[in-house]
């Protein structure tokens, strides 16, 4: 049942993976691989650099690494000018101080610039764990989607990350990337070559379609997985292109499966399941379930013990897939 483009395999007692990868140990050692063949990517950093694995592209290449401390609003200003200068800057940190606290300068020295200024985040969502609710940015989708020229993508895996970061590197104007602490299984094949604006299919299905993205690609797998052993055909997207979305892929799967859920480590409001939303509405109405964080601030914990506490789970993406089939006209 699963395509080419992922690693997983199935057996009697579930879903086997090839291992894990945190997506901010990939960023670091792109960084390294890009950086011998690039001589205009720098790095700036908001003084998290050993959380955020620039470090590596820091004691290698210290004249072009800037630690530019707790002053996000001028990082993001300093990079605006890098990128005027003909430079590729890289910007890391933390999601809710790479995003929430220079809003207005991402926007405005960025994005209506349209400058090649690409953001790299990390410790986006609950699974941040016990630094609790005012470090668990689950709003940064949405806040990233609005902006005018920005592209958004949540890679699914290390794996993917790695292209990812290629390929934003590769395309000119402004990129936002989203990143997590904990490490994720890796679901993606070796040789997968991430296109923006193009969501991949990880597993054929015929009575409903989950699209997810980021952590949540691992959990709608296995969700297909228990399904399939109950009968229930389920057809498994990566959306791991927010924006551009690929709206194509949306309208088949709706046309071909006819019932929806979409799956995210976001708020509700601004996320993927918006985002799906928006293009049934618009294109092919089906029935639509969404698995994200309800309108609720984040919290202190373990991020599995988490994941149960605000339903990111295998076990409510089922259930979501079973309500929403029998919602079929």
């Amino acid at each position: 049942m699963l395509t080419s483009l992922t690693s997983v395999q199935e057996g009697k007692e579930g879903l086997r993976y090839s291992g894990s990868m945190g997506i901010r140990d990939a960023f670091g050692q792109f960084l390294l691989e890009e950086a011998a063949a690039n001589p205009k990517l720098v790095v700036l950093d908001g003084d998290l650099s050993s959380s955020t694995r620039t470090i590596l592209f820091g004691r290698k290449y210290p004249d072009r690494f800037f630690n530019m401390g707790v002053a996000e609003q001028d990082m993001i200003g300093t990079a605006a000018g890098l990128a005027m200068a003909g430079m590729t800057p890289l910007v890391s940190s933390f999601t809710i101080f790479l995003i929430g606290k220079p809003w207005e300068q991402i926007r405005q020295s960025v994005c209506y610039m349209n400058l090649n200024v690409k953001l790299v985040s990390s410790h986006a969502g609950i699974t941040v764990g016990p630094d609790g609710g005012s470090h668990q940015c689950i709003e940064d989708i949405a806040l990233m989607r609005v902006l005018p020229n920005m592209k958004v993508i949540v890679p699914a895996d290390g794996v993917e990350a790695r292209s990812v970061f290629r390929a934003a590197v590769n395309h000119h104007g402004p990129v936002y990337i989203r990143g997590a602490r904990a490490k994720f299984p890796i679901v993606m094949a070796p040789d997968y070559q991430f296109q923006l604006g193009i969501a991949p299919l990880l597993r054929a299905g015929d009575d409903a379609t989950i699209i997810a993205c980021g952590l949540m690609v691992t959990k709608a797998l296995e969700a297909a997985f228990s399904l399939a052993r109950e009968g229930i055909s389920v057809r498994v997207i990566n959306m791991s292109s927010l924006k551009p979305l690929d709206e194509d892929a949306i309208v088949q799967a709706a046309g071909e499966t006819g019932a929806l859920v979409t799956a995210e480590e976001h708020s509700i409001f601004g996320g993927l399941g918006s985002a799906v939303a928006q293009v049934l509405g618009q294109h092919c109405p089906v029935p639509l379930e969404i698995v994200a964080i309800q309108d609720k601030f984040g919290t202190s914990g373990e991020p599995d013990e988490l994941l149960v506490h605000y339903g990111l789970t295998e076990k409510e993406i089922a259930a979501k897939v079973k309500q929403v089939i029998s919602r079929k006209r």
